[in-house]
């Protein structure tokens, strides 16, 4: 017999919030039925109103606060009510960093050896705000405003004008105020969704850790931009540090930012940043992470956990472009990289040739398929450094980092979930999780990101 759902859409009910959902949202029970209710805070009592019932699950809004917690503070945004790119402003700093770990914490309570595992306190991030070295600002049109370039509201692709977003670096928004003052100016127009005419579409930013380089990258709908010498001379009047602008084509009628092509406009192809002592040339399609500061420190915990003396052979399962490796490679007798998106790989060797590292190789595939045949070539790693995607890591490639029999498996995750399900997995195979470090990547939202320590049992 099944289980009636004790609420119903459209009604109100008392709700005290006791977690925080993978978004930030507030997590509480009715009736021991879940729901979600965004900018609800863990320890508050709210009045929310049902606006989704699901079989599993409900969300809710707030109608009225009945118990705040002394933790809810007011944003620094004049458009956070309305945008979709921030969750916690509201949340003092401190209890962001608490719920992460709880968050963490909560995962691992779904899986038997969760008593086991030491999670230490969230490791905080080096800026709070404006950390974001990188921007994608979709570009529009209102009849009130006229050319609005900024993020999408909560949970849809209405675009919310902004001019100072906290979370980006200062550089890109100075990109986005230039561009929207360069569409206007210009009189270009924009793209339109439902009937897929119109010339721009959003507008990257990207700049280094110290703001000395920046590139603007216009991605448009169609190949070719009107007065583009003209448009190139406005922006670098406009952004003092500009080093390069790009266009980038997608012609693609889909919701994916970038497309394939990209012509340089004027400067150069890529901007400099540095990651350690390392540093990387980022081109318009480059992978990098968005907080360089805190990646240094998640790379730096990695490194702990993977605890190197320079005899050591390691495999980056999800090398991506290589920061991991690279990181590896100078503590380690050698690294081997492995991914599956062959450009990814090509930044790879690019980064350590850059770098003069000659002890990492990179092998385009899945890792999977890869690691057996070079363990039947003979290699034994020591160690092996896996950073997957949100979904984690696939069950073949789990048993495959089992099969290699490594001493150590570092699991860089950012998502706490399928962080668990994968411990869970690797304990069955061998593997013993001993400790997580959450680390804070983004500020303000309600991501965070995991390492986590596994030895052979």
């Amino acid at each position: 017999m099944k289980s009636k759902i004790p609420v119903q859409l459209g009604q109100k009910y008392e709700i005290k919030i006791t977690g925080m959902g993978q978004s930030g949202e507030g997590v509480g029970r009715f009736e021991n039925f879940t729901v979600f209710i965004p900018y609800a805070l863990p320890g508050e009592t709210v009045e929310a109103k049902i606006t989704l019932v699901k079989k599993n699950y409900a969300t809710g809004e707030i109608v009225s606060i009945l118990e705040k917690t002394s933790d809810r503070i007011k944003p620094i945004c004049k458009v956070y009510d309305d945008c979709g790119a921030c969750q916690l402003q509201h949340y003092s700093y401190e209890a962001q960093l608490n719920a992460k770990k709880q968050k963490v914490i909560d995962m691992m309570e779904h899986i038997a050896i969760k008593k086991d595992i030491i999670i230490h306190p969230t490791m905080p991030s080096v800026h709070e705000w404006h950390y974001r070295n990188k921007m994608q600002f979709p570009i529009g049109r209102s009849k009130k405003e006229g050319i609005i370039v900024g993020c999408y509201a909560h949970s849809s692709h209405n675009i919310i004008n902004t001019e100072n977003c906290h979370i980006q670096k200062h550089t890109n928004n100075v990109i986005a105020n230039a561009v929207r003052e360069m569409a206007t100016k210009f009189k270009l127009s924009v793209y339109d969704e439902k009937t897929h005419y119109g010339l721009l579409r959003h507008v990257v930013g990207r700049t280094n850790r110290d703001e000395t380089e920046c590139m603007v990258v216009l991605v448009t709908a169609q190949p070719k931009i009107p007065r583009v010498r003209e448009i190139v001379n406005f922006l670098r009047s406009k952004i003092p540090n500009l080093t390069s602008v790009v266009q980038n084509i997608n012609t693609g009628r889909n919701n994916i930012i970038m497309g394939k092509e990209c012509k340089i406009l004027w400067g150069a192809s890529h901007i400099t940043d540095r990651l350690g002592s390392l540093k990387f040339k980022i081109s318009a399609l480059s992978f990098f992470q968005v907080n360089t500061e805190q990646a240094e420190k998640l790379y730096e915990c990695a490194l702990k956990y993977a605890n190197l003396t320079g005899k050591e052979t390691v495999i980056d399962g999800y090398c991506g472009t290589g920061t991991i490796s690279l990181f590896l490679a100078q503590k380690a007798k050698k690294v081997y990289g492995m991914e599956i998106v062959p450009e990814a790989i090509r930044d790879a060797i690019a980064n350590a040739r850059d770098n003069n590292i000659r002890n990492a190789e990179f092998l385009t595939g899945d890792a999977a398929k890869l690691m057996p045949q070079l363990y039947r070539k003979g290699l034994r790693p020591d160690v092996i450094v896996t950073d997957p995607p949100r979904a984690g890591c696939a069950p073949e490639v789990l048993k495959t980092f089992a099969a290699m029999r490594p001493k150590r498996i570092v699991y860089v995750s950012c998502n706490p979930a399928s962080l668990a399900r994968d411990i869970d997995i690797l304990d069955e195979l061998g593997y013993k999780a001993l400790e997580i470090q959450p680390v804070d990547m983004f500020p303000q939202t309600g991501h965070v990101e995991s390492v986590c320590l596994l030895v052979k049992k």
